[in-house]
């Protein structure tokens, strides 16, 4: 399908007025009989594709809107990834990936031939003219995507080849078309539209705790719950969720049983860790299963088959995961692995009281391909039913979605994580830092963001951690890098949980991390991209996160909204009282300040 060239401005215009296409599944189908209505209300537009035909149609997708944008190649574009792990930067003609683990390259996703393809929001912006918006404002059966190059521009809906009878229609997923002068009012619009849609599972007060896995990893024993346990009592109760994380149980799928080297009873840990006051929490990946796992062994027909009605491999359609795989994913449209999901979180959350469940790898419950057991189910109306059967049973727990279907996730999560994992590094510190700079829109919108642990520990020991649980050997990390990521992990106001073994942590650093309890619920809002100045509004005051994310050393002029007494967070050094701009003092390569602004009437 072709449309005139859109062009800066225009393109939003364009896209109005664009009829759209379907796509049919099979050479030989009749597609003349589908019609695609698309009703626009402002910004949005609810489309529905009607079979008018006496026969039934396969349908492989249907493209919304489709045309050559008239945009110089080199505009800077953002878009978000089907899962957690992959988000896309750079420009039309020049996309960069943003994260380590993308969905074409790693998930193995397809794209169409030179094409990018980012999924549930795009954004573009044109050099000295408004940007522009297009995002899906809802998920509930289809999987939305944009399609792009330096030439055209496609939104596509994925109907999986799924069968259209005649008489039939089928409402699509809700898409908003914005411009405006500023990413962040434009990413506001977006997060209100989803949530009418999507509405947000609250869970208050922000969570805040300690995570096994950072430094203990897979070999993580009850020894080292309990120890750091008795730090957390005695010096920071204010960490509530103590998490053991992955690593105790024999095999994935087995999350009742225990394994031999954990060294005790995961309920008996639990127990004590309610007994002492704080909150139970535990990582469970409750869509895969090992192929050596009892749960696997006993029901094979509970997962995704091949077509020879075997349990279909992950690893023959995509990544077939990172520990005791290649891992097998369960169907979220069969009752009984329904019912195998409630019951399992019914028994964490009433027989073991855990308070908060990690929910890992749970993109494997949106796997591609395959036959499930309800034929007429698309891969994230099957996600969406396995996820709801785990908020039966896991009832008033806190649930946070890690390596996740991040819009296939709406309305299904308290907490969603925003990176990829951390390491004790400065390429960790900015990568996963831009990350989730770049999804604060959602946080305290569209649940809590989890920009994943803080560490403020020294690497170089044998239980220091990499992202996928192998011991590192790097040396110390400078203070000024460890500052800079703990002014990081304030901006984004996110969760807070510690990752250090914290019975070995310093005196310093232990009062760094006192200093981020509890986090402020509120990202901070910078001018752009850059992420140079953030600012978080408070009651009573105004915390400024300043970055220099370069090796050279750079002046920062601050911008303050009314006469403040300043102070520095980390140093408790008084800057004194300004009005209008503040300039800081030269900054070294790779810090930053953050600095609290509190009104003053007078000087």
């Amino acid at each position: 399908m072709e449309c005139r060239s859109a062009g800066k401005a225009e393109l939003a215009t364009a896209i109005w007025a664009n009829p759209g296409a379907v796509v049919v599944g099979s050479a030989d189908a009749d597609a003349s009989a589908l019609k695609l209505d698309c009703r626009w209300a402002g910004s949005l537009c609810r489309p529905r594709l009607t079979n008018t035909g006496s026969k039934a149609v396969r349908v492989h997708e249907v493209r919304l809107f489709d045309l050559a944008h008239g945009l110089d190649g080199n505009t800077p574009i953002y878009g978000e990834g089907f899962q957690m792990l992959s988000q896309t930067a750079g420009t039309l003609e020049q996309p960069r990936d943003v994260g380590s683990y993308t969905d074409r390259s790693h998930y193995k996703l397809p794209e169409p031939p030179g094409f990018r393809t980012v999924y549930g929001m795009f954004m573009v912006a044109p050099r000295e003219a408004q940007r522009v918006l297009v995002a899906f404002t809802s998920c509930r059966r289809f999987n939305g995507r944009f399609n792009f190059n330096g030439e055209r521009l496609q939104a596509v809906v994925d109907t999986e080849d799924l069968e259209l009878a005649a008489g039939e229609s089928w409402d699509l997923e809700e898409f908003m078309v914005q411009s405006g002068a500023s990413r962040q009012n434009l990413l506001d619009e977006l997060a209100e539209a989803i949530a009418k849609n999507h509405p947000r599972l609250r869970h208050e007060p922000v969570p805040t705790g300690w995570c096994s896995w950072y430094c203990f990893g897979p070999s993580v024993t009850a020894k080292n719950i309990t120890e750091n346990l008795d730090w957390i009592a005695k010096n920071l109760p204010g960490l509530r969720y103590i998490q053991i994380d992955d690593g105790y149980q024999p095999w994935m799928g087995d999350w009742l049983d225990t394994g031999k080297a954990f060294g005790g009873g995961v309920q008996q840990v639990l127990g004590q860790i309610r007994a002492r006051g704080f909150e139970p929490a535990i990582w469970v990946a409750p869509f895969i299963a090992s192929g050596q796992s009892r749960l696997f062994r006993e029901h094979p027909d509970w997962f995704v088959q091949d077509d020879a009605g075997q349990p279909l491999r992950s690893d023959r359609v995509g990544f077939g995961g990172w520990r005791l795989g290649p891992w097998y994913a369960l169907d979220g449209t069969h009752p009984g692995a329904q019912r195998f999901l409630e019951g399992l979180f019914r028994t964490m959350r009433q027989q073991w009281g855990c308070t908060y469940f990690k929910l890992d790898a749970i993109y494997w419950g949106t796997l591609p391909g395959g036959h499930r057991y309800d034929p007429r189910a698309t891969r994230i109306e099957a996600y969406r039913r396995g996820m709801e059967a785990i908020r039966r049973g896991a009832g008033d727990a806190l649930l946070m979605g890690c390596n996740h279907p991040i819009w296939p996730s709406l309305g299904l999560v308290h907490a969603s994580r925003s990176s990829l994992d951390i390491e004790r590094s400065w390429a960790s510190f900015t990568g996963i830092g831009r990350e989730n700079l770049l999804r604060g829109w959602q946080n305290g919108r569209l649940w809590w963001n989890d920009p994943d642990c803080v560490v403020l520990r020294d690497g170089g020991s044998e239980d220091v951690m990499d992202a996928g649980g192998r011991p590192t050997t790097k040396g110390k990390v400078p203070d000024n890098e460890y500052q800079f990521h703990a002014t990081l992990i304030y901006a984004t106001g996110g969760m807070l949980l510690s990752g250090d073994d914290l019975t070995k942590i310093t005196p310093r650093r232990a009062q760094m991390l006192r200093k981020l309890v509890p986090p402020t619920g509120k990202c901070a809002r910078f001018e752009n991209e850059n992420f140079e100045i953030g600012i978080t509004p408070l009651k009573g005051r105004e915390m400024i996160s300043v970055f220099n994310w370069g090796d050279e050393p750079v002046i920062r002029i601050v911008r303050l909204s009314r006469k403040s007494h300043l102070t520095d967070t980390w140093t408790g050094e008084d800057l004194g009282v300004h009005a209008g701009e503040f300039q800081l003092p030269e900054m070294a390569g790779r810090s930053a300040r953050l600095i609290e602004a509190t009104p003053v009437s007078r000087w």
